[in-house]
């Protein structure tokens, strides 16, 4: 971890030996390998994605080729000759099946598609592919090579949802050692069990995921902070009494001064911790409040050619929703946006702004700067009210400090202008904010900022995003595009996970059959209806219920349609708003006592195991008074992991 700048992947380049140090070994074991993945790959290959991926198993296609030529020539040998071959062909043979040799082709393609490659793409050119996708195949290669020690820069940054959750789950699972530098706080959260953070040109440890690092670290901040203010105190203290007493022009106060002086020199002056803006704030309030209907979207359909995005999608959106669209890469997110806004035309269907609504839209495509400006008059000509601090506060927020405010728009990158424009969007008066990933090219400092800002938002968001831990931490609703419609789900990212799991159980546990319309409609609750197929209708403030004559099957905050019952009908009519709000509420109580439940039994386990080690102790087993003590401290462990074992069993069963 560390802000932009602080030297991540220098250090990376250090360990795998593309950069010197100035001091220092870095020491690898005797025998461990290592392999490393840069952020940017330049691959250049006549070969197609199987091929190339495929090229990493080298070495067990030449022991495959080498068995099978044993099998043939074995059949004309006999005596020593066929004796010493039987012998190769036997560890050759035992070698191929310890390194899963009867299993290479699935692996590479199983990580291919994990990666977001479909099978029928297999054969496409290497030389073809874009910048992220050979990013990607370098990736599978790494992974596939099997290191001791993988070194992964940014690994998230060309993979969709569905890609990054193969790859957190993939690295869960690998025997390795890995080392990460990513801004993906979600996959931090999953993967990380250690995080270092490099701060002026000092590496700290904090051990847990990322959140564990984010209490950890704002504690130790404020200590420094506290540490540094009050040095600081002391120091402009012992400057104003040395001052004083020189101005007496006395010798014996000259002396006294003097001395102050040479005590303040050999203090140790504390650095100044990195700011991480907790003071600062970013306040979006809308000029005037829109009406409870926002936006409302009608039998709407896209495609370009024969490539069919999405058709018949309705979409209710009301006042002070903050709702997250998410999908797999090219499905039309951005799409449907850029559609919202008159920017793309769409195939049919109606889209009607509620009364009084004002858009602020955010899309790093189609963004107007003026070029000719610098940052900082491109934010104090919009908002003349604004005085300077304000201006270079907001600047900072997004990554502009110091002389950056005064570069010119025509001399920022891409990233660096989108983030000039999510600057101004951010201090506009708008109701209905319309965003298009508005946290790439932002570090996470700023994306806290910006989720802060969002959340104390009373006005209305509609936005597409990839990163996972800024929609749990803003987003009420979510609709999930996937196979050309649009599946709503009323709550955060952990609520879709968790309920797109269930919906899984249901197909393969429950027996049901998935419509093969894809006319499925997960049911907003009392927030705004939303139809996905074309066949449902609307009740006021109810979910879509009926579709294409099945009847829904309702879940806690969703109904699917699935072949069923008429009887389901009625018991998903009866099953309002408040019902799925209290069911939601005591799924989380029950996730919470089972968590601090599991928390103590391993604490009580740890504790155990330890008085077994201490008992080894010839210190500890020659001391009976210690013994004894430690004899009832295990009693009463077991006493309470006996409670704690039925309690879990108990919360658990109630899954």
């Amino acid at each position: 971890m560390g802000i932009n700048g602080a030297g991540k992947s220098t250090l990376m380049k250090i360990i795998v030996g593309e950069l010197a140090a100035d001091s220092g070994d870095v020491v690898l074991s005797k025998g461990r390998t290592i392999g490393y993945l840069a952020q940017h790959q330049d691959l250049e290959s006549d070969r197609t994605i199987y091929e190339e991926v495929l090229e990493i198993k080298r070495p067990i296609i030449r022991m495959e080729e080498r068995i099978r030529q044993l099998e043939n020539e074995m059949k004309s040998r006999e005596g020593d000759e066929l004796k010493a071959m039987l012998a190769e062909y036997s560890r050759l043979s035992h070698q191929f099946e310890l390194e899963n040799g009867y299993a290479y082709k699935s692996e590479v393609a199983g990580v291919l598609k994990g990666l977001g490659f479909s099978e029928d793409g297999f054969d496409k050119k290497v030389s073809t592919l874009s910048g992220g996708q050979k990013t990607r195949i370098s990736l599978g290669k790494l992974l596939l090579s099997d290191p001791d020690i993988i070194l992964l820069d940014e690994p998230t940054n060309h993979l969709d949802m569905g890609s990054i959750t193969w790859l957190e789950n993939y690295l869960l699972n690998y025997k390795g050692s890995v080392i990460i530098v990513a801004h993906d706080r979600y996959f931090l959260n999953r993967v990380a069990k250690k995080i270092v953070e490099l701060d002026q040109g000092e590496a700290h440890v904090y051990l847990g995921n990322y959140e564990a690092y984010s209490e950890k670290r704002a504690m130790v901040r404020q200590a420094q902070m506290k540490a540094y203010l009050n040095q600081q105190q002391e120091i402009r203290h012992q400057q104003e009494v040395i001052a004083k007493l020189k101005s007496f022009n006395r010798e014996k106060s000259i002396k006294r001064a003097e001395s102050r002086e040479k005590m303040l020199a050999k203090i140790s002056v504390l650095e100044k911790p990195t700011q991480i803006n907790d003071a600062m704030s970013i306040t979006l309030e809308p000029r005037i409040e829109s009406g409870n209907d926002v936006l409302q979207i009608a039998d709407l359909a896209k495609s370009f050619g024969s490539l069919e995005l999405f058709s018949h999608v309705d979409i209710d959106i009301k006042r002070g929703e903050r709702v997250a669209i998410i999908g797999s890469n090219g499905t039309g997110k951005s799409t449907l946006l850029k559609i919202i806004m008159g920017l793309l035309p769409a195939d049919c269907g109606q889209i009607r702004p509620g009364s009084k609504v004002h858009v602020g839209y955010y899309d790093q495509e189609q963004q107007v700067l003026h070029m000719e400006k610098t940052v900082f008059d491109e934010i104090q000509d919009e908002y003349p009210d604004m005085d300077n601090t304000r201006v270079r506060n907001v600047l900072a927020a997004f990554l502009f400090t110091g002389d950056d405010v005064f570069k010119r728009i025509s001399d920022l990158s891409g990233g660096e202008r989108g983030r000039v424009s999510l600057a101004k969007l951010m201090l506009s008066e708008a109701n209905l904010l319309i965003l298009d990933e508005p946290t790439n090219h932002l570090d996470i400092t700023s994306k806290e900022i910006l989720e802060d800002a969002l959340l104390h938002y009373t006005g209305t968001v509609l936005y597409v995003s990839h990163d996972r831990y800024f929609i749990n931490k803003t987003a009420t609703r979510i609709l999930e595009l996937t196979g050309g419609t649009f599946i709503n789900y009323l709550g955060d990212y952990d609520y879709y996970l968790e309920k797109k799991d269930e919906l899984t159980k249901i197909y393969v546990g429950g027996g049901a059959v998935p419509d093969p319309g894809g006319k499925a409609s997960l049911g907003a609750g009392g927030n705004a209806p939303l139809a996905v197929g074309g066949n449902a209708a609307a009740t006021d403030g109810q979910p879509f219920l009926a579709a294409a004559g099945k009847t829904p099957k309702t879940l806690a905050g969703l109904t699917v349609t699935t072949p069923a019952p008429k009887a389901f009908s009625d018991q998903a009519g009866k099953l309002d708003w408040k019902a799925q709000k209290e069911e939601q509420a005591r799924i989380r109580k029950r996730q919470n006592d089972l968590k601090k439940t599991e928390d103590s039994i391993h604490q009580l386990e740890t504790r155990d195991a330890q008085i077994d080690e201490l008992l080894t102790q010839e210190e500890v087993y020659t001391d009976v008074g210690r013994l004894v003590e430690l004899d009832r401290e295990k009693e009463e462990i077991a006493k309470k992991l006996e409670e704690l074992y039925a309690v879990w069993e108990e919360l658990a069963e109630d899954d």
